[in-house]
């Protein structure tokens, strides 16, 4: 099987090892705007071969990942539509669905299936060189077929990951993956962002952090070009999550205000409760 990874950044290059580790027979391809990174990539036994001409990879893949930004991801599409493979079975791992799907389907050919991905997982550092194979093993994966789809190729994806040692595998709706990926990714972004830059500058904080404050704030080290596509892709969701964790702080900050520690114990309770069943953590 001929693999064409598009973006060989800190994901593409996680795909890349964990493929080389657990599919040993599959020739990885990769296409990148950086000839440096490719070469290195070479080097490093990582890819079979690599290319910033996608007509050189592109006419050969079986299958294709594409480890890009959305816009980039709609943009290339339209480019490498005369060029896809027959049978040629398309993923990403955008974290956007809904209007990323809306666009990119109507440019497909017949005889080609994207079915939609989302690995949960990856890191705050870019580049390949933070690329490990290691963060995949056990993480969760979403699956957001369309009617377009084929089940067979739904299936494909489903053991190609399963392969690549992903932990739960989710078959769900594209407005549901940008729902909850509003919450559980978008929101926790939006609240780390707005912690540190509420700091006092002067105060020289990082002198007097503990372990609270830099898990808080460890997700701020951001991809300041990425993340706002996907705000902007998923506005309304998002802007949704923030009136509720609004409503939330604000009930804290009017029952500490008034001095309401009956209140306080009740989130705070809830909140244990939550956190023990998010972590499967038995009383």
């Amino acid at each position: 099987m001929n693999i064409a990874i598009i973006g060989l950044g800190n994901i593409g290059g996680s795909f890349a090892l964990a493929i080389k580790t657990n599919i040993p027979d599959a020739d990885i391809y990769a296409i990148d705007i950086d000839a440096a990174v490719i070469e290195k990539a070479k080097k490093q036994h990582l890819i079979k071969d690599g290319s910033q001409d996608f007509k050189d990879i592109i006419p050969q893949a079986d299958l294709i990942i594409f480890a890009v930004y959305p816009k980039l991801l709609v943009q290339l599409v339209k480019d490498y539509t005369p060029y896809l493979k027959e049978g040629c079975i398309i993923t990403d791992v955008t974290g956007v669905k809904t209007s990323i799907i809306g666009e990119v389907e109507p440019l497909l050919p017949d005889h080609t299936d994207f079915v939609f991905g989302h690995p949960m997982a990856g890191r705050e550092n870019r580049g390949l060189k933070f690329s490990s194979r290691e963060v995949f093993i056990g993480a969760n994966y979403l699956i957001t077929p369309t009617p377009r789809n084929k089940e067979k190729n739904i299936d494909f994806l489903k053991n190609f990951v399963k392969e690549l040692e992903f932990g739960n595998i989710s078959v769900i709706t594209p407005d549901f993956h940008d729902e909850v990926i509003g919450f559980t990714s978008q929101l926790a972004h939006v609240i780390a962002i707005s912690l540190i830059n509420s700091d006092d500058a002067a105060r020289n904080t990082k002198k007097y952090t503990g372990d609270s404050y830099r898990d808080l704030t460890r997700i701020t080290n951001i991809n300041e070009k990425l993340w706002p596509e996907l705000f902007m892709m998923n506005k309304q969701h998002l802007l949704n999550h923030i009136d509720n964790f609004q409503t939330q702080l604000d009930k804290l900050y009017a029952a500490i205000q008034s001095d309401d520690v009956e209140t306080m114990e009740r989130m705070m309770l809830e909140s244990t409760k939550r956190y023990k069943d998010l972590h499967d953590i038995e009383d």
